[in-house]
């Protein structure tokens, strides 16, 4: 039985941006556009709220906001996924962190995808070949 609830989902927010801020492959990107931690603590609390509890708190377009930061690349990606992983599973029971894991690899999928990045590190954008050059 699911134990998520706001304040969980909250707490793993906080754990875990605490951890992308300290980072030194993802929190030189964090770091350079988040400019109130707090407030960017609430907003994914409430993003994650949304996503876990239906609970239709949230409004914004993270698709926008990661296209708007040229950046990101997939190995940011691939290191964000480990940093939840390994806090998921600090903080909720198994059953709710592979929960949590599962949303956030489709989310995140879904927005390498938008941004026209592959979805491994040894893949081409979008998988597509580039006709003329030889791997």
């Amino acid at each position: 039985m699911s134990t998520l609830d706001e304040t969980r989902i909250a707490a793993l927010v906080d754990r875990f941006y605490d951890k992308v801020r300290a980072d030194p492959a993802i929190g030189p990107i964090f770091n350079a556009v988040v400019h109130d931690w707090d407030e960017h603590k609430l907003l994914l609390t409430s993003f994650w709220c949304s996503v876990a509890l239906r609970a239709a708190s949230y409004r914004g377009n993270p698709m926008a906001v990661h296209r708007g930061q040229p950046a990101i690349r997939t190995e940011h990606f691939v290191r964000w996924l480990e940093l939840w992983r390994e806090t998921t599973l600090e903080v909720l029971d198994a059953d709710d962190a592979v929960q949590m894991l599962d949303y956030a690899e489709r989310i995140g999928r879904s927005l390498r995808m938008g941004m026209g990045l592959p979805d491994r590190l040894d893949a081409r954008p979008l998988g597509i070949p580039v006709v003329g050059i030889r791997s």
